[in-house]
């Protein structure tokens, strides 16, 4: 009688997001090297793939928060830069490019006028979960292209938890979220080269059995993902990392957001996580 290895058991967290649809996207200027003010952008297509994340978040039992967009602001769509959120408390962000810095107190706004009681104005620039990422024993923070290292030790100072400084050195991975994803506690998927040799070996450190992701996925943005524990929303471009998420018991759940990728961004930048 064989004996079979018993299968890994992911279990999903009921999450909360926050979301700002894409009615004003457009690409008029360029901030990352994504942005191509010569490609048009179908506004139409863009907000019907926003519609179908925010309704496969809905479908697996998250909840959904919306943002009210800007019309002068078409890149609020990326709502993941406005802020950090931990604990319920909110680190404001401050954006490194004058195109988006009117972003940070709409968001600001909304956080107190829905019952956040601690927001903080930050003193120096950074992009939000655009540059941060929580898992369970640190909150990893980009720095090279956007974010200010000063930031890291507002952080540090604000949450209480330890900061853990990367460089970030290839232009194309011009926010952490691009280049790394938590998938669940303390294990991430991240891909190399997108960092400096120092901060590569940080991460071999820290998370030595981490999912390396190859450059034709990390091209795909298929880094910028969300993950609940369970189910891990990627670019569909990102096939490579189907087949390893689900040996590690992930299930992973292609998204086409292509619209919005001439914005530099995919699902990780439309997805502001509020941990309460």
């Amino acid at each position: 009688m064989s004996r079979e290895e018993p299968s890994l058991r992911r279990d999903a967290t009921p999450r909360r997001y926050l979301m700002c649809p894409p009615a004003h996207f457009k690409v008029t200027y360029s901030i990352n090297p994504w942005m191509d003010p010569a490609k048009p952008v179908d506004l139409p297509l863009a907000m019907a793939q926003w519609e179908d994340l925010r309704d496969r978040y809905l479908a697996l039992g998250h909840t959904v928060e919306t943002l009210e967009p800007d019309p002068g602001l078409p890149d609020m769509v990326f709502a993941a830069n406005g802020a950090l959120v931990i604990d319920g408390r909110v680190l404001g962000a401050r954006f490194a490019h004058a195109e988006r810095t009117g972003e940070a107190e709409i968001h600001r706004a909304w956080f107190r006028s829905h019952g956040f009681r601690d927001v903080h104005e930050p003193a120096h620039v950074n992009e939000g979960e655009g540059d941060f990422a929580v898992t369970a024993s640190w909150i990893l923070a980009g720095r090279g292209f956007r974010s200010s290292p000063l930031s890291h030790d507002e952080a540090q100072e604000f949450f209480g938890r330890p900061v853990i400084g990367l460089d970030l050195v290839d232009p194309r991975y011009y926010h952490l979220d691009t280049a790394l994803c938590v998938l669940d506690g303390d294990e991430v998927m991240y891909h190399p080269e997108a960092f400096s040799p120092g901060s590569r070996a940080v991460l071999r450190r820290l998370f030595p059995d981490a999912l390396i992701a190859g450059a034709e996925d990390a091209a795909a943005l298929g880094l910028n993902a969300v993950s609940d524990g369970r189910h891990v929303l990627l670019p569909q471009a990102a096939a490579g990392l189907f087949g390893p998420l689900r040996d590690r018991g992930f299930e992973p759940v292609p998204m086409d957001l292509g619209e919005l990728l001439k914005g530099g961004g995919s699902v990780k930048c439309c997805t502001q996580e509020l941990r309460m």
